[in-house]
């Protein structure tokens, strides 16, 4: 099967979510642009810098992001076939300084679960670049009689507590891991970079060896400006891992605390020496502008972040944004709050979207644990403040949800997340809980990717989690080279329907498993 303009729409996505459609598709091997002589295009082309990525795949939509060395116009190419005969050109922004150089490119009218290639080229206006290439599969179809399997890995956690890339130990190669699964995709709970986490050149290991770090000038202090954002997302994609693994794995990408400063909330002036710029706000507004221009996630209306992601008829992913509307971090006690971590608007959201979904399985992708106490000096930073009883402060917004969804019948919920820096699988049981009014649930816990391992964490008894497997350092902020960095791994069984969640180790050896039967 050829792909032409009636299976792909043009479509061009910059950071400010501008879509342009409606021009014809040339052949992959055609000119884009005006060509310079032979010698000139060999030796001053434009050059792509950063790989390139794709995420937000549905059964019909995915992006495509690229960065470019110099002003260019973004051209993707797509084809079923590796060899791209056949291919249709997809004619994408122009790349300028404005965006850091970084671009999307919107590919609409996909055939539904098909594995489909791309490559991406530039057109300064005198030359062509070498293309880049890389590879997704779109979703089954919710249309279609008969569903195939589904399997995607998730965590979080990129270059914190000073661990950054070590060639020689192997860089980011817990990606190499997550790559030989081949999954459909890759869920990304948070912490991507470290913005609040300056990197030495080097870090002694327990056992005598050195941690010898790459450097950037953007890893040497805290980023403030939106340049030294950019800076972080840019000093993660000299990974080669983790190039790689972009080319080959879409992602759908959630942020948390680190791609601005540690366990930030809107409001909050800060009172370290380390910050020029006290205005959390001011930072955040960059942070997440660096976070759009690198990540390929769709710009929405508002450049609101949480959303769902359908990948055909057994999964719908809630992408949920713990950050934004989070109130004050403090003692979480009060006995009328209503709110505090997802916001009023967010939470409305959430109730309707999942009591709409007709997904077989419905995975709650939350930045923050529910459970676990996440301490912040003497205040806490997430839901769970270590009062055993009746929901308080953040726990009333979470209660309220877990009620709605069982008087609406809402089954199969999963939820998924990072941020405590290990692996761990807890079952929520309303017959343990203090609070009662919901159906039982899972929550599986990994990470991290790249960073000082540290945990366990207590859990409160509040919701009743039961501690089920858990996977933790020797130590506080034990490094990458000791091996305890963690991944998790969901498949869906097209037959069955059943959900099998793995929690795996750096190398890709599952730890633990856990097999879930849907609730007819």
């Amino acid at each position: 099967m050829t792909l032409d303009r009636r299976t792909v729409l043009r479509g061009a996505l910059v950071t400010t979510g501008t879509t342009l459609l409606g021009a014809t598709a040339a052949p992959a091997s055609a000119s884009a642009g005006p060509m310079t002589a032979p010698g000139l295009l060999r030796t001053n082309r434009p050059r792509l810098t950063h790989g390139v990525q794709s995420g937000e795949v549905t059964a019909h939509d995915a992006v495509v992001w690229a960065r470019a060395d110099r002003p260019a116009r973004m051209l993707v190419d797509v084809s079923h076939r590796p060899d791209f005969r056949g291919a249709a050109t997809v004619r994408g922004p122009l790349l300028t300084p404005g965006t850091d150089l970084t671009g999307k490119t919107l590919l609409r009218h996909l055939p539904p679960g098909r594995e489909l290639h791309y490559r991406v080229r530039l057109d300064d206006g005198r030359a062509v670049s070498a293309p880049v290439g890389g590879r997704l599969r779109t979703a089954p179809s919710s249309l279609l009689p008969r569903s195939r399997d589904v399997s995607f890995v998730w965590s979080g956690d990129l270059a914190g507590q000073g661990w950054g890339i070590d060639p020689a130990h192997g860089g980011y190669r817990i990606f190499r891991a997550m790559e030989t699964l081949d999954p459909d995709f890759f869920l990304c709970s948070g912490d991507l970079v470290y913005a609040d986490g300056p990197l030495a050149e080097t870090v002694a290991l327990p056992d005598g060896r050195v941690w010898r770090n790459v450097l950037t000038p953007e890893k040497a202090k805290v980023a403030e400006t939106l340049a030294e954002y950019r800076g972080q997302f840019r000093y993660n994609l000299l990974d080669e891992n983790l190039r790689r693994f972009n080319a080959r794995v879409p992602m759908i990408y959630q942020w948390d605390d680190h791609e601005v400063t540690n366990n930030w909330y809107p409001g909050e002036i800060l009172d370290s020496p380390q910050y020029t710029e006290k205005r959390v706000d001011v930072l955040a507004a960059r942070g997440r502008r660096a976070m759009l221009e690198y990540t390929p996630v769709r710009p929405r209306s508002g450049d609101r972040l949480y959303r769902k992601v359908s990948y055909g008829p057994l999964l719908d992913v809630f992408v949920l944004d713990m950050r934004t509307y989070k109130d004050a971090n403090g003692p979480g006690t009060d006995p009328r709050q209503r709110d505090g971590v997802l916001g009023r608007a967010q939470l409305a959201w959430l109730k309707r979207e999942l009591r709409a979904s007709r997904a077989t399985w419905k995975v709650i992708a939350a930045d923050l644990p529910l459970g676990l106490i996440v301490p912040d000096g003497t205040a806490f930073e997430a839901v769970a403040q270590g009062d055993p009883g009746t929901p308080l402060g953040r726990e009333r917004e979470i209660a309220d949800l877990l009620s709605t969804l069982k008087r609406h019948k809402v089954r199969n919920t999963v939820w998924l997340t990072a941020d405590v820096h290990y692996t761990a699988a807890h079952h929520y049981d309303p017959a343990k809980a203090v609070f009662q009014d919901f159906d039982p649930f899972w929550e599986f816990v990994t990470g991290p990717l790249n960073a000082g391992a540290f945990g366990p964490n207590e859990l409160d008894a509040t919701f009743g989690p039961q501690l089920k497997f858990r996977k933790t350092p020797p130590r506080a902020n034990t490094s990458p080279a000791e091996g305890f960095q963690f991944f998790g791994q969901v498949e869906i069984d097209a037959a069955t329907r059943t959900l099998t969640v793995h929690l795996r180790d750096i190398d890709g050896a599952s730890l633990h498993s856990t097999r879930l039967t849907p609730h007819r």
